[in-house]
């Protein structure tokens, strides 16, 4: 039944392809290059609830393509950095945990996009200004590090003091989680035609994550004496002793695992129409559909 229906898709989506009439495929750009850049919010456990909008930089670039007036797809790798920081923390337990972290992040998605004004028949007579809602998934790569402090707990300096060092192999919760994880994206965005082949937006989307250790935190305080008396492992898990308190009792909620981390990237971003001799479908289209004109023209 899988195979029956996935043949049915692949059909469908072909038939489309081969009945589309609105670009002039010998002289058309069909493929588009887009460019962004913008700022990335974090929302997880080190988050402070009213914090909003963050101003931690994103970079991204991509190719589009349109099957129909209106839908399109679109491929993207996007850099960004997220972090987050107790000390910023409005509550007096989030201040007393006492942690933070940053993360340089990469991911990739593709997504499906559906515009409100359909194109015009040729590249350049598209609207001059266009509404748009995307959605589909990604694949992120993330990596959280947390600074290190001048002492250990016992008071011994440590080598890699003032360093950033990544979390994930410390197991600071004894979780051996992976850095990779799935993200779906999804959002809405407007771009202003800036001649014939330029457009600029805006465009604004939420990543819906598939772990909760985007921060390194997410379940509970492990026994302070149980991290292999590594003291680096103890300084990172629990940095509480750099306020003069305790280690915090084992068990006791570290973060909270009921809910996922995710982050919203706001980007300013460009669109360019590649000319059909460097990047195009528009070659191979036509001769299709040359060659299915003349089988249809013998048939009759």
């Amino acid at each position: 039944m899988r195979k029956i229906a996935l043949f049915l898709v692949i059909t469908l989506v072909v038939s489309e392809l081969n009945g589309q009439s609105f670009f002039n495929f010998r002289k058309g750009r069909d493929i588009i290059a887009t460019f962004g850049t913008g700022t990335t919010s974090y929302f997880g456990d080190l988050n402070n609830p009213g914090d909003i909008f963050d101003s931690k930089l994103n970079i991204n670039i991509g190719l589009q393509y349109f099957f129909t007036q209106n839908l399109a797809v679109r491929t993207e790798a996007t850099w960004f950095r997220l972090s987050g920081d107790d000390a910023e923390a409005d509550r007096e337990s989030r201040a007393a945990r006492n942690l933070s972290f940053r993360s340089d992040n990469f991911e990739w998605n593709v997504v499906g996009i559906w515009q409100v004004f359909p194109n015009g028949t040729r590249f350049y007579q598209r609207p001059g200004i266009n509404f748009y809602g995307f959605a589909g998934i990604g694949i992120l790569y993330f990596n959280p590090k947390g600074q290190v402090p001048e002492t250990d707990w016992n008071g011994n300096p440590l080598p890699e003091a003032g360093d950033y060092v990544a979390l994930q192999p410390l197991q600071t919760e004894g979780e051996s989680y992976s850095r990779t994880t799935i993200v779906i994206p999804a959002g809405i965005g407007v771009k202003l035609k800036a001649g014939p082949f330029f457009n600029f937006g805006i465009e604004g989307g939420y990543r819906f994550a598939f772990t909760d250790y985007l921060d390194d935190v997410s379940t509970v305080h492990l026994d302070h004496s149980s991290l292999d008396a590594d003291p680096l492992r103890q300084a990172m898990a629990d940095k509480r002793f750099l306020l003069g308190l305790s280690p915090q009792e084992a068990g006791k909620n570290r973060g909270n695992e009921n809910n996922n981390d995710g982050y919203f990237i706001i980007n300013l971003k460009m669109e360019f129409y590649i000319p059909s001799h460097i990047f195009s479908t528009s070659k191979s289209k036509y001769n299709r559909r040359k060659r299915f004109r003349k089988v249809r023209g013998k048939r009759r």
